[in-house]
């Protein structure tokens, strides 16, 4: 039970606390409207009759959030996001003035060291990270050790964690747990070198994770070009002399990679700075954050959409497949957010985006008002999922089901289509998503690491309902538990020949058309 307690002085910043099991009175401070979970520890009672001493009462409550919806786990000043009413910053700065205004590299200046540089300082950061875009020789075996149909975000997760062992000097476990945390000029310098290399090799692997797959050979990142005209020119050059990517195409990926730079402790952050508070190297925890990212739930909401739209098949289907979604037969992918209650304000922007690259390189762009626009009419052919795109995002905001939800398209709509619009394969939008987004976890893990008190490692609690302490029973002595549930008992997997001393029964492998070595 909690009371809002205003004496004769004043209302107060905290909150008065009654233990009803006890009777007890607790005050617990609050600050910047956040209350310490660890405060919550200090109310304690005596277990009950019968009580399971899991529960641990005497120790203290503990707080449960599954899936962190209300927990804070550290104090930033990088992002802020309010929901409730479409508003995301960096650092102070509205997304849309930055979307507007800036380039991604300045952006990435912003979020890590907390201000816009200057001309100078912008310069030096420029050239260290276009400088360090270049990947060691040996980095090539391992990228051509993969299948040529492996998924490119395994071979990028591969690829971050190998290149920790080629830095000796970025990694704690070697040079020291403190090698990041003692602030002083040499250790800044050296995190400052290891954020350039991340950032720098973030196209250049991504580059090669696409080339890799294609049969091509790699392309060293040119001179002379802007971060993201220097990707696109590693994707696409096929030796042709003065090859220049596409100006509005190297702009729109710039902005697209401005939007997707920062989202606050998002399940990726969150991933990498769980990580990172272990005191391993930065090459890992960018590892993990790519693993987290690659997740369907995460980085895979934009290939969803274009399944999505695949599935639907033609405009006409449009109707009938909102009718599904209604009735909770369907999921309607790119609609809604998590954190957005109101819109997704990179939503705004990233539409005028995909209105420049629709107008340039898909044949036949739908509009409002028809099809096609004028100005257009040279263009041949159409692109059928685009045309189902627009008219499921004019019924869907038309149709009050989904309005009064506040369903309208987000981010990942859009991008989406821009990046098939591109060429991009669909299995590479995550990798999309990982290149941008790098900066924002590499802001955060700085920020961790030069925090005042140090790094704490992230050790979260669990509420335990198992078994309660039980003795060992012989094997022989054993009664087999009878459960109808699937999961309390393991599935025989059939394997052709023989697996150590055990013979698989062949006539069971032939009954089994899923069977694999």
């Amino acid at each position: 039970m909690v009371k809002t307690q205003t004496g004769l002085e004043g209302p107060r910043d905290d909150l008065t606390v009654i233990d009803n099991r006890t009777g007890q009175t607790y005050i617990i401070p609050i600050k910047d409207n956040t209350v310490v979970a660890t405060d919550f520890k200090k109310i304690k009672a005596p277990s009950k009759p019968g009580e399971r001493e899991e529960n641990e009462t005497e120790r203290g409550l503990r707080v449960a959030d599954k899936g962190f919806l209300n927990t804070a786990v550290i104090t930033s000043q990088i992002t802020y996001i309010d929901g409730d009413n479409g508003v995301l910053r960096y650092r102070g700065y509205p997304i849309e003035q930055l979307a507007l205004h800036s380039s991604f590299l300045e952006v990435a200046y912003l979020l890590i060291y907390g201000s816009l540089p200057t001309k100078e300082k912008f310069g030096v950061f420029h050239r260290e990270v276009m400088t360090h875009s270049i990947v060691h020789v040996d980095a090539e075996g391992l990228f051509k050790s993969f299948r040529y149909d492996a998924h490119p975000m395994a071979i990028l997760s591969s690829a971050f964690s190998a290149l920790g062992s080629f830095y000796e000097e970025a990694n704690p476990s070697l040079r020291g747990q403190n090698l990041f945390t003692k602030t002083d000029p040499a250790s800044l310098a050296n995190m400052d070198k290891q954020i350039y290399r991340i950032i720098g090799k973030a196209t250049t692997f991504a580059a090669m994770a696409y080339r890799v797959r294609q049969g091509r050979p790699f392309v060293t990142p040119p001179t002379g070009l802007s971060y993201t005209a220097s990707f696109l020119y590693q994707m696409d050059h096929l030796g042709q002399e003065d090859y220049v990517p596409s100006p509005t195409l190297a702009k729109a990926l710039d902005i697209l990679f401005i939007l997707h730079a920062d989202h606050e402790l998002n399940a990726s952050c969150t991933t990498v700075l769980q990580t990172g508070s272990s005191l391993v190297d930065p090459y890992s925890c960018m590892a993990a954050g790519i693993a987290s990212l690659y997740g369907p739930l995460h980085g895979g909401a934009n290939e969803a959409v274009i399944r999505m739209l695949v599935s639907i098949g033609h405009p006409e289907n449009v109707p009938a497949f909102l009718e599904s979604v209604k009735k909770r037969e369907r999921v309607l992918s790119g609609f809604g957010h998590r954190v957005y209650k109101t819109s997704d304000p990179r939503s705004f922007i990233i539409r005028k985006i995909a209105d420049e690259v629709f107008k340039e390189f898909v044949l036949y762009y739908p509009t409002w008002q028809g099809f096609p626009p004028d100005g257009l009419a040279h263009r041949t052919g159409e692109d059928e999922l685009l045309k189902t795109a627009m008219v499921l995002h004019d019924l869907a905001m038309k149709d009050e089901y989904f309005t009064s939800r506040k369903l309208a398209p987000n981010v990942d709509f859009w991008s989406g289509l821009i990046y098939r619009a591109m060429g991009f394969p669909m299995d590479f939008f995550p990798v999309l998503f990982v290149v941008p987004r790098v900066v924002g976890w590499l802001a955060h893990w700085r920020q961790m690491m030069l925090q005042p008190g140090g790094v704490k490692i992230w050790r979260p609690r669990q509420v335990y309902v198992g078994e309660t302490k039980r003795d060992y029973v012989s094997m022989e002595q054993r009664v087999d538990v009878d459960t109808a549930e699937a999961k309390t008992r393991p599935f025989p997997v059939p394997h052709i020949g023989c697996v150590g001393t055990v013979r698989v029964d062949e006539q069971e492998i032939a009954n089994d058309t899923t069977s694999n070595i």
